[in-house]
């Protein structure tokens, strides 16, 4: 079958089974002039009536968008607008934070996009996030496992509108607690690829940054990373191995030196700042405090002039949050560990990523749970380097995994950007790292 005639069958495929609201945006608020990338946004509608809304940006690569890869991405939360991703993360404009002084926050282009190599999808997931919405009050609960289906469903869709981009290699992207669900979208997609009579989807691999991936080795490395990064002492960390066994989340309560060991533990870290032990923690939006800029985020996309450029619906939310941290869901997958090896074993590449600094997701968990999936060593642990300097650490596993730390960076990468852009590129155009 011939690549025309599959673009044409999978647009009418599209154009039977749904209809959908796109815009093409030449024009951003807070931004001077013309955007220098193309960017379109729009809403595909899922499930049996379409009745949930998912609201998503696309732009293209600035390089090649016929050939270069097509990449989704998700951010964190649940419940974090992948908003979050293209402003601060990966995307070709930034909040300016010098010399606000009231108004629409402005924008400005950033050289560190990861669209300079990729076309990429951001999309608000799952329903309540960001723009997107439901069409009806809620009967099913969003989930980890339900979510893997509705995304799969949206990127059917999403390539039913797009044809062009049928042959692009695809790959699922995300961080944070994005962890848990892209490996299960990654296995939703390939279990999909085998089924009669729908077209297949291009997936090539899969990128997380410093991603929740299970519920006991997350948590419990943060206690030796503590350690390691000289927040506590040497004889507390000791105390705390022998005493609890290196179980420092589902502590049995007759363990009373334990509990007493573990409070201690939890007020020693209580001024740390969990995402980046190297930012100062606070809670006002002041030009000092790291989240100052997330707060400009949330004035650009509640303002009204963006809405009607991004041709927001109306009906979609009262107000825009940048993590809507009390969204109803259910988080149903435990650990995403089997799902890593099933991905494994079918042959996908991966990037896990992790800043060095990040003590809520600690990269000395996730390095932990790769080595658990039991793959030979292929390029041992070295560091890499940007300009004759070390930007950070990696290794490469026979399954086509490759880990990467980032130094001193924290839980997302709009801490060390450039670092962040360079280790994509070098991984997504097999080059050495």
């Amino acid at each position: 079958m011939g690549k025309e005639y599959l673009k044409l069958l999978i647009l009418l495929l599209g154009l039977i089974h749904h209809v959908y609201s796109v815009s093409i945006i030449r024009y951003l608020p807070g931004f001077e002039g013309p955007l220098p990338f193309e960017l379109e946004t729009g809403y595909i509608g899922v499930g049996e009536a379409e009745e949930v809304q998912l609201f998503y940006y696309f732009i293209k690569s600035e390089r090649n968008p016929n050939e270069d890869p097509l990449l989704l991405w998700l951010s964190g939360g649940p419940g974090c607008s992948s908003l979050f991703g293209l402003i601060f993360e990966n995307g070709p404009v930034t909040i300016k934070i010098d010399g606000y002084n009231g108004g629409i926050p402005s924008l400005v282009s950033t050289p560190y996009s990861w669209t300079k190599v990729s076309n990429i999808i951001y999309l608000d997931q799952p329903v309540g996030t960001g723009f997107s919405y439901s069409t009806t009050p809620l009967v099913d609960i969003p989930s980890d496992t339900g979510e893997a289906k509705r995304v799969h469903e949206f990127l059917h869709k999403w390539l039913g509108n797009h044809p062009d981009f049928v042959s692009n290699p695809f790959y699922v992207t995300g961080n944070s607690y994005a962890g848990k669900v892209v490996p299960a979208i990654v296995q939703e997609i390939s279990k999909g690829n085998y089924i009669c009579c729908k077209p297949q989807i291009n997936l090539q691999g899969y990128v997380l940054g410093n991603p929740g991936t299970d519920v006991d080795i997350d948590p419990n490395y943060r206690v030796p990373f503590a350690h390691g990064m000289a927040l506590i002492c040497d004889e507390l960390y000791e105390s705390l191995k022998r005493t609890c066994g290196e179980n420092y989340i589902n502590v049995d309560p007759r363990n009373a030196e334990c509990l007493k060991l573990t409070t201690n533990f939890k007020k020693l870290i209580s001024g740390i700042n969990m995402e980046s032990i190297l930012s100062p923690s606070c809670e006002d939006t002041s030009p000092d405090c790291y989240d100052y800029g997330y707060s400009l985020a949330s004035y650009w996309a509640n303002d009204k002039s963006v809405r009607k450029v991004l041709q927001v619906k109306n009906e979609s939310i009262t107000k825009w949050a940048l993590c809507y941290r009390d969204i109803p869901y259910k988080k149903d997958i435990i650990s995403s560990v089997p799902y890593h090896m099933n991905n494994s074993i079918n042959g996908y590449s991966s990037l896990i990523y992790s800043g060095d600094h990040d003590m809520g997701i600690p990269f000395l968990g996730t390095h932990a749970w790769i080595r658990s999936l039991n793959y030979s060593v292929i390029d041992d642990w070295r560091p890499w380097m940007i300009n004759n300097q070390v930007a950070g650490y990696t290794i490469t596993y026979a399954n086509k995994m490759t880990f990467a730390t980032i130094k001193a960076s924290g839980h997302t990468l709009d801490f060390k950007p450039m670092e962040g852009f360079i280790m994509f590129q070098r991984w997504i155009s097999g080059q050495l790292m």
